[in-house]
């Protein structure tokens, strides 16, 4: 039997092949009270929540509609991995995304359904970072992934399963959280579907609707209502309600959380209210549209999915755009066409089904090169909607003679805009180490990326002078400001074992070495952030130099090496940073290249392997274990703590 999960901003669904037909699977029905509408029992909201009366977290239904707090649209946060605040505790984003993909696969398993390995779907436009990390959270969820499918791709693979065989198909997808328009072609001999241009808006979806159908709400009732905080919660899912409704009934009256007054709410005027939100999401249509240089009417079928396209004013703009009548929701449900076509997905690649799967990129791949008057660029080296899987090579140079590294900034965008665009996003930085320093054109190196048919970018940088690989990785480092995954099978058992009516115990007091250590290690790559951090509210200077004098006092025929994040000056103390800056002048202290906040943890892994040192840290690199395996060898790491007023360096696994 193969799976597919739909993984939604809002809602997620769960569809199985049995050998025939792709089916959802109601894996939480029981737990729909009063919001029994069609189709909602194949549903598992994408929300965590807890509840003071009960020793577990809830999720699905019973963490939208009983949890006292509850966490929504945490897929959106997967992007850079934010911290999530839940019962009193702090976990990052892809900690609660791995624990909601236990919850459901355990809910699969009360079905008699045991889904251990899935396809599972994700936006058209999410980028590296969210794939990524979607991937790392399934699978310490304990699902793994056999592919990322983009959810057009997805709905149109269920769609020409159940309906046909159209050529040209445009999938209009706007749920919970995104809106994302897919143009695809389906050659039918081959039965290869190919993405030929994809363009999507982040954050635009059914929450920024709700938000608008609320501020409606309150206009008319008047002055500000002095509700408790439960009462808002269950405002937020009457709103959520009422615009379900809307799509079916001319008018709506909605009772007040207290039950003191009632509103009544007129489709008409909800439509107005959201009109400027639905002309929005129809600026990706009409680029795709653009970028192929075609007309609407070489399209064979459009296809509308997500619960948000379902509104009438939206299908009722789509066909006027298109000047053609979206297929019927009947035939393409919109609730579960992403997770059955994921399910055949993984049927074809499991050898149940005769046929291909082929996908394109949905951003350009590239790096940063400077023109002679320094201007920073984008440059192009695997470029939008490129099928994959995709291998491409580019030539480049140091920019000066006699470097001995560069610092290679990894880019997916758009390269026609600036890359000050929300449409470009630094991946990561990876440090290119050369041989030996000497004039530029010696140490021109080919940078070639390979980007897989699941959305994972593999880089290679070889030297040309000599055929040497100077770098070669997977990304999994990601973003300005936040580094990998923060989920590790360590925070995953936290969150799970979070109960919400105790108190969270205290953290164990680290354990200290009982025998002098006897590292052999000559060199030592030290966290410099992490250090100045280590117990306290704000960076210190003066803490990091006294961890430093203590290893130098520990190992004193040592090279110690201590990278910090360029924003370190800018973090300690107004009277520290001038001591910061002569630190970093003398080169006491290796500053991560500007714009990279954050990302000093790349840095760190690259100097700690390339000088086979010891990297001296208190943080967790978990993510990176598959490229680093090393990081579970407690030779190569060390911890640092505090006892009886001096610090300790402690060997430790860094996972």
């Amino acid at each position: 039997m193969s799976f597919g999960i739909d993984f939604g901003t809002t809602n997620s669904v769960l569809a199985k092949f049995d050998g025939q037909e792709a089916v959802a699977v109601p894996i939480d029905a029981g737990n729909l009270d009063d919001w029994n509408y069609r189709g909602f029992d194949l549903l598992f909201p994408t929300v965590v929540g807890y509840s003071s009366t009960r020793p577990e977290l809830l999720f699905g239904w019973e963490g939208k509609l009983r949890a006292e707090e509850n966490v929504e649209a945490v897929k959106r946060l997967l992007r850079g991995d934010d911290e999530v605040g839940l019962a009193g505790r702090s976990f990052a984003a892809s900690t609660v995304v791995a624990g909601f993909f236990d919850a459901l696969r355990r809910r699969g398993l009360d079905q008699d359904v045991d889904v251990q390995r899935a396809v599972v779907t994700v936006p058209a436009n999410s980028t590296g970072a969210a794939r990524y990390r979607t991937r790392a959270a399934a699978r310490l969820g304990g699902v793994q992934v056999q592919a990322l499918l983009n959810e057009p791709t997805a709905a149109a693979i269920a769609y020409v399963h159940d309906a046909g065989a159209p050529k040209d198909i445009m999938v209009f997808d706007w749920g919970g959280g995104t809106v994302d328009v897919t143009v695809l072609e389906y050659d039918e001999e081959d039965g290869l579907f190919e993405e030929r241009a994809s363009r999507g808006i982040a954050e635009l979806g059914g929450l920024e609707i709700d938000e608008r159908l609320g501020q409606l709400v309150l206009r008319k009732l008047g002055s500000p209502p002095s509700w408790a905080p439960f009462e808002w919660d269950q405002f937020k899912r009457d709103i959520e309600r009422t615009k379900i409704r809307l799509s079916t009934e001319e008018f709506v009256v909605l009772t007040t959380p207290d039950f003191t007054r009632t509103v009544e709410i007129e489709r008409a005027e909800f439509e107005a209210e959201i009109t400027d939100l639905v002309e929005r999401s129809m600026a990706p249509l009409r680029t795709c549209l653009a970028d192929l240089k075609i007309e609407p009417d070489t399209l064979d079928s459009v296809l509308m999915i997500g619960g948000t396209s379902q509104i009438p004013l939206v299908r009722d703009q789509i066909a006027e755009v298109m000047d053609l009548e979206p297929v019927s929701p009947h035939i393409c449900d919109p609730l579960t066409a992403v997770a059955r076509g994921a399910a055949i997905a993984a049927a074809i690649l499991d050898g149940e089904l005769d046929s291909e799967i082929s996908v394109a990129t949905t951003h350009a791949l590239g790096t940063v090169s400077k023109k002679p008057d320094g201007t920073r660029v984008f440059s192009e080296i695997i470029p939008r909607n490129a099928t994959l899987p995709r291998r491409a090579s580019k030539n480049y140079k140091p920019n000066t003679d006699r470097q001995k590294s560069v610092n290679l900034e990894i880019w997916e965008g758009d390269p026609n805009e600036s890359l000050d665009s929300d449409e470009n996003f630094l991946l990561t930085n990876a440090v290119v180490d050369f041989p030996e320093p000497r004039p530029r054109a010696e140490n021109a190196f080919t940078l070639t990326y390979t980007y897989d048919q699941n959305g994972l970018l593999h880089v290679k940088a070889t030297l040309d002078r000599t055929g040497e690989v100077l770098l070669d990785r997977e990304v999994q480092y990601f973003g300005e400001f936040n580094a990998g995954v923060g989920a590790t099978p360590e925070t995953v058992r936290s969150l799970l074992q979070v109960n919400a009516g105790a108190a969270v115990p205290p953290s164990p007091a680290p354990e200290l070495p009982t025998e002098p250590l006897t590292a052999s290690a000559k060199c030592y790559v030290v966290d410099g952030l992490g250090m100045a951090e280590h117990g306290l509210e704000r960076p210190s200077h003066a803490q990091l130099t006294e961890i430093l004098e203590a290893l130098a006092r520990r190992f004193p025929s040592a090279e110690i090496h201590t990278v910090v994040d360029p924003m370190f000056p800018y973090l300690v103390a107004a009277e520290e940073r001038d001591a910061v800056s002569a630190d970093i002048d003398a080169g006491r202290l290796i500053e991560a290249p500007a714009g990279t906040e954050g990302a000093h943890r790349s840095l760190l892994l690259s100097l700690a392997e390339t000088k086979d040192a010891v990297l001296v840290t208190n943080a967790s690199f978990g993510e990176a274990y598959g490229q680093h395996p090393w990081l579970g060898d407690p030779d190569r790491v060390l911890g640092v703590t505090s006892a009886g007023g001096s610090w300790v360096f402690a060997p430790r696994r860094a996972l």
